[in-house]
């Protein structure tokens, strides 16, 4: 297990593999109730076979990583924290990969410095508005009364594909699951952080090639007309939409994923 220690308190776990020669490494960046089991299984293995390497690794409040129960797990912090880990390890030829929020958490990195080849986002674009604050606050309070149980049983039907509805459904809708998470947990805290979160992002000053993967059967994040207003912000883009799948790309389809990012930084090389 390998954790970079911030002090007594605070604690990052991940794991590292780093490339052959001149491999790229991808940075995958999780959702908020996401962690690295979403990165290190086929995808982490699809990736090392092209020769390429990759860093995952949990947020304060995930799993594994330690956080003063102070702290507000906000954006600058999760922001701050993934630059600290990519400057201690010393990373080269990074391809930073958000999941979600996660992909604004890694736009956010390059403002703050952070040296990146490509930029992948997947069912990250979306616009700041109403309609966006009462759903991130709806899932702090659906988190806070049934935990991440209701939250998931909550959200599936319209994030996922039916396909990955029929995978989950055997563990899903059980009333006796619907625990509300303390507010000093990890993953709250991470909820609630996340309402600090500012999505209007100046995209147009992004100035490396970007990957925007999104899935059609996304029906609370992606709003089509968002996302092309966006994208034509942004000065060079690969634009890969997925008819069949959700929100979840990486977990729904790990293979399909890791053959799009691999496809993507051979052409960045």
């Amino acid at each position: 297990m390998t954790i970079l220690k911030i002090d007594d308190k605070n604690e990052i776990y991940y794991e590292f593999v780093a490339p052959k020669d001149n491999g790229f490494t991808f940075v995958f960046v999780n959702a908020l109730t996401g962690n690295v089991s979403a990165w290190n299984g086929v995808i982490g293995q699809e990736v090392i076979a092209q020769g390429n390497g990759y860093l995952t690794y949990n947020f304060r409040g995930q799993e594994k990583s330690k956080f003063n129960a102070n702290l507000s797990l906000d954006t600058e912090i999760i922001v701050s924290d993934l630059c600290l880990l990519i400057n201690t390890i010393k990373i080269r030829n990074i391809v930073l990969v958000g999941l979600s929020i996660g992909g604004l958490y890694a736009t956010l990195a390059l403002e703050k410095g952070v040296k990146s080849l490509g930029l992948v986002l997947i069912n990250t674009l979306r616009k700041n508005n109403l309609r966006l604050n009462w759903i991130n606050e709806t899932m702090v309070n659906v988190a806070r009364f049934g935990g991440t149980s209701l939250l998931m049983d909550f959200n599936m039907p319209v994030i996922a594909s039916p396909r990955f509805l029929e995978q989950m459904k055997p563990n899903a809708l059980n009333p006796n699951n619907y625990i509300g998470l303390e507010e000093t947990s990890g993953i709250f805290k991470l909820m609630q952080g996340s309402l600090s979160a500012n999505w209007d992002v100046d995209w147009s000053k992004i100035n490396i090639p970007v990957l925007i993967m999104t899935g059609h059967h996304d029906k609370v994040f992606r709003v089509p007309s968002d996302i092309d207003d966006i994208v034509n912000t942004i000065n060079n883009t690969k634009r890969v939409e997925l008819p069949d799948c959700g929100h979840l790309i990486p977990t729904e389809k790990p293979k399909e994923f890791a053959d799009y990012i691999n496809k993507f930084v051979n052409n960045l090389a």
